[in-house]
């Protein structure tokens, strides 16, 4: 397995980092449009499998050169959800396999996604995978809804991803953990829900908000629905009756978000600015600290999780949360990087493991969903240290 790992960020590190003690992959091309950040992992990963390029991520015919000149054969996605499409398409036109931690985006009539699996025959015929949503959510809170689909219930009522942490930034009265820029997007745009009998459908953002009590120690927190791409992947392969995504991102980051909608700053047109082309969502992502670079001041821990209800295997009612809790200071102290970046880069790795031992295989533009969940869960445990957590629910809580 040659890969390329576009991105060089928080997670597209954290994916060097957790890829550096692993044997599956014969090469790793990191590839960032700043070169400074390609230099500075290389150094930090001082290992000779792995090499660095600079390119332009939205730069189709750039991407498909490196994947030819370096003879890739899987192409890991790792970088704002903008530049789906482009790397997408990359793959499609050289034969490389695809992976993602975020799919394409949603814009009127158009879901995120809906722009890659316009293309799934077609990736399918040619016998190419791409693999998406492959990050902690979406990622492994759909692996956990495949693990309870198989293993755990018989009906599944719903489906709800709940998302939430007890992070703190020392130093920051507003810090965010990971991109500000995809946290915008999702946040901002108006949430998706699926209902077996009314398919796909909007709410407003921020809407339904719920207290759930997060394990470890994390406690309850405030969570609302959000954009998010297990609303549209789960039904494609998991039979329920309806599909949810809620984050706990708290009052305080609501009213920002706001906030910066009302002023246009999440706009991504860029605006003339005595003569300069700025985008206020770039300059907004570029005023706030670097998530990669705020490990250190970071204290806390994060959960990624699966809630899920119906009838268990004996046909009463049952319902469990599966769940991965990642704490900041065993991150940074065992990879050097905080845990919200590191808990999205351990999945893809696993993925591409599963892939390269022929574990996992396959066709066409799929999620997690689509794949045994079992030799995840225990790769994850055996490979990386990392098991999941099953808490049962009081029925009618």
């Amino acid at each position: 397995m040659r890969v390329l790992s576009i991105g060089a960020g928080g997670v597209g590190s954290a994916s060097a980092f957790i890829a550096q003690r692993r044997s599956f992959f014969e090469q790793w091309v990191v590839a960032d449009y700043e070169t400074s950040r390609v230099t500075d992992l290389l150094e930090r990963v001082s290992d000779p499998r792995f090499m660095g390029v600079t390119v332009d991520a939205g730069n189709q015919h750039d991407v498909e050169q490196i994947i030819r000149d370096y003879e890739i054969t899987h192409v890991l996605n790792v970088i704002d959800p903008r530049f789906v499409m482009p790397i997408f398409n990359a793959c499609a036109a050289t034969g490389a396999h695809y992976m993602d931690t975020a799919m394409s985006l949603s814009r009127p009539g158009v879901k995120l996604g809906d722009d890659q699996f316009a293309q799934e025959q077609e990736w399918l015929a040619r016998g190419q995978l791409a693999l998406c949503g492959m990050g902690v959510e979406p990622g492994l809170a759909d692996v956990f809804a495949r693990y309870a689909a198989d293993h755990l219930f018989s009906e599944i009522d719903e489906v709800g991803i709940r998302d939430g942490a007890n992070l703190v930034v020392d130093g920051y009265d507003f810090a965010p953990s990971f991109s500000i820029w995809t946290t915008i997007e999702e946040c901002l745009n108006d949430p998706i829900i699926w209902e077996k009998s009314k398919g796909w459908f909007t709410t407003e953002p921020f809407s339904e908000p719920e207290f759930f009590e997060f394990p470890e120690g994390i406690g309850s927190v405030e969570c609302v629905n959000v954009e998010h791409e297990e609303v549209v992947l789960v039904p494609r392969w998991i039979d329920c009756k309806r599909v949810t995504f809620k984050y706990g991102i708290g009052s305080e980051f609501i009213d920002v978000l706001k906030t910066l909608h009302k002023l246009g700053l999440d706009k991504t047109q860029p605006v003339n600015v005595r003569g300069q082309q700025v985008s206020p969502r770039d300059l907004v992502a570029s005023v706030l600290p670097d998530p990669a670079t705020i490990g250190h001041l970071m204290h806390g821990k994060t959960c990624a999780g699966t809630w899920v209800t119906g009838k268990g295997k004996d046909g009463n009612q049952r319902q469990v949360y599966l769940y991965h809790v990642a704490d900041n200071a065993w991150t940074m102290q065992e990879y050097g990087v905080q845990a919200v970046v590191w808990q999205t880069a351990m999945n893809p790795l696993v993925a591409l493991e599963l892939l390269a031992t022929g574990v996992w295989s396959g066709a066409g533009v799929l999620g997690p969903e689509a794949f045994d969940s079992v030799p995840f869960l225990e790769l994850l445990e055996s490979a990386h240290g990392q098991r999941f957590g099953l808490r049962e629910e009081e029925v009618g809580a």
